[in-house]
């Protein structure tokens, strides 16, 4: 298996994931502005979206999406607790998070990436920052809420589902959103950083802990 991926970018979650399956595979990484892996390929003929991640089965298919990857991922090791049994309330109770931190924790921190292109005067860019934080933060506030009553986003386990959040949570420091509100995400980040599947995503990808 291959995963196509960028250091820190989305495809840190299924980079996480095959190192909790210990499912063998290669990084191939790709370079987002010319479009071409690190082995010369051209990236669009694998994801004509041009983004990562995708990964390249043993079957030799292309699968894009991260949350499609790691549900695909999770359900060749069913018994690893990744992610519950397909056809199961708790499946979709999986599915609902990973909806809401692709639609609302991914895509909250989009603006924040691109508000200097967005706009071109340096009020209306602060005012648009101020206003994708602020929403952000709700969100924020949703996982928060959560890990207050357990120690993952799904229960007592951790799922895939936190190795998109913690993902998505770690972009934070990049965009300058203080997480310092939220002592419950900042001691759940810690907790995923501890574990080894993380932290050897974390080494092979060049990355700060």
């Amino acid at each position: 298996m291959k995963l196509y991926f960028s250091p820190g970018a989305c495809s840190f979650s299924p980079h996480i994931v095959l190192n909790e399956l210990g499912i063998p595979f290669e990084l191939v990484r790709v370079d987002m502005k010319s479009k071409k892996t690190s082995t010369g390929e051209d990236f669009l003929k694998i994801n004509p979206n041009g983004y990562v991640p995708a990964i390249q089965t043993d079957k030799g298919e292309y699968l894009s999406e991260g949350v499609a990857i790691t549900q695909y991922l999770a359900d060749l090791k069913p018994d690893s607790g990744l992610a519950p049994k397909l056809g199961t309330m708790e499946r979709y109770k999986l599915m609902e998070m990973l909806n809401f931190i692709t639609t609302e924790i991914h895509k909250g921190f989009s603006p924040l990436f691109a508000a200097d292109s967005m706009v071109a005067n340096k009020e209306g860019n602060a005012q648009l920052k101020e206003f994708a934080k602020a929403r952000l933060g709700q969100r924020i506030g949703f996982l928060a809420d959560t890990l207050s009553k357990q120690p993952f986003l799904m229960g007592s386990t951790m799922t895939i589902a936190d190795s998109y959040a913690l993902t998505c949570l770690r972009w934070s420091k990049i965009v300058s959103v203080d997480l310092s509100p939220w002592p419950t995400i900042t001691s759940y980040m810690a907790r995923m950083h501890e574990r080894p599947s993380v932290m050897k995503a974390i080494q092979a990808e060049g990355l700060k802990g």
